[in-house]
């Protein structure tokens, strides 16, 4: 009895949280969601600045990370961690591999299905990576069936699967009524620090600035001597590990995964990207924090099955405003 009573005290703490309480505990859901969708984001914004294409396949691209870190998961038996345990090592694998193997795969798919249609019409590349999307989308589902404990040795390749908590989701503020996890932190522990290292990269180093050079005008970048081809590879390398990164933080924050999620959580990102002004690195980050407190505010006070309508609401707001996105600048179609 006395836990039960305990419990209902508890419980009656929620229900007396005050309005205050309530949208700060949103506001840390949004920014740990947007935080995420924004590191998917500049996958598809990276790309797209520099060739102008719209990677569909990166949403299913960072889902193969995230089969990969169940993998990883299920081999070292971290299935089996106490879920007391405040942290796992057995992340810093996943962490490695992951980027590795979703940059590698990014690269791989525009060597292969993305450069030799670098000079054909816009459809052709566009149509190649929805195509791209269905593979990976398969080699999924493929995946899923593996005859392993954490994939229900492979009995039911499509059912979404159960992530180990190797994070704790232990309250780090103790009994208040606004919960802040340690996989929270983690979140933002590990997306910041990339973000401001992507944006030096960027800005600072010479392949950043053959980057930039080649989205100004990759015609004239070759004639300067800059290996346009080289430079694009290292875009798609960049953009899958950050993928990769993202699919890891995502599986160790939600404890879910899915054959599927690629389309759901790629559809925010790129939502994300145009949002911000695709192109725009800083415009993907801003756009993914949108996004994120758009889902978190609109499940809180209105409905969950409106949460779309919001997101979408607002994107279709911004573009009739400002075509070019948040912080896009308009620029002369190039001919």
């Amino acid at each position: 009895m006395g836990s039960e009573d305990a419990e209902d005290q508890r419980e009656g703490g929620r229900e007396l949280m005050t309005d205050s309480e309530v949208l700060l505990q949103q506001v840390i859901i949004g920014l740990s969601n947007g935080m995420i969708i924004a590191l998917i984001a500049l996958g598809y914004t990276m790309v797209y600045g520099i060739v102008e294409l719209i990677n569909f396949a990166h949403g299913d691209l960072f889902m193969l990370g995230a089969f990969l870190a169940l993998t990883i998961a299920g081999a070292l038996g971290l299935d089996a961690v106490s879920e007391g345990a405040l942290f796992s090592w057995g992340i810093l694998p996943m962490f490695v591999a992951a980027p590795i193997f979703c940059g590698g795969v990014n690269w791989c798919v525009d060597r292969l299905a993305y450069r030799p249609l670098r000079n054909a019409p816009r459809l052709a590349p566009l149509v190649s990576a929805i195509g791209v999307s269905f593979v990976f989308l398969n080699i999924g589902l493929l995946w899923g069936g593996l005859p392993m404990e954490v994939f229900n040795m492979g009995q039911t390749a499509a059912a979404p699967k159960d992530f180990p908590a190797l994070v704790s989701n232990e309250n780090l503020l103790g009994e208040s009524d606004i919960t802040l996890t340690i996989s929270q932190v983690l979140v933002f522990v590990i997306t910041v620090p990339l973000m401001i290292g992507l944006s030096v990269l960027v800005r600072f180093t010479r392949l950043g600035k053959a980057m930039r050079a080649v989205a100004q005008n990759p015609v004239a970048a070759r004639l300067m001597g800059i290996d346009v081809d080289r430079v694009i590879g290292a875009t798609f390398i960049i953009g899958g590990a950050l993928g990769g990164v993202a699919s890891v933080v995502y599986a160790l924050y939600n404890n879910t995964i899915y054959f599927q999620m690629g389309f759901r959580v790629g559809l925010d990102a790129f939502t994300a990207a145009v949002l911000g002004g695709i192109g725009n690195l800083p415009g993907a980050v801003l756009g993914g924090l949108v996004i994120g407190m758009i889902r978190a505010l609109t499940d809180q006070y209105i409905a969950t099955e409106w949460t779309n309508v919001m997101v979408f609401a607002v994107l279709i707001l911004v573009l009739i405003f400002r075509p070019a996105g948040l912080l896009g600048t308009h620029a002369q179609e190039k001919v």
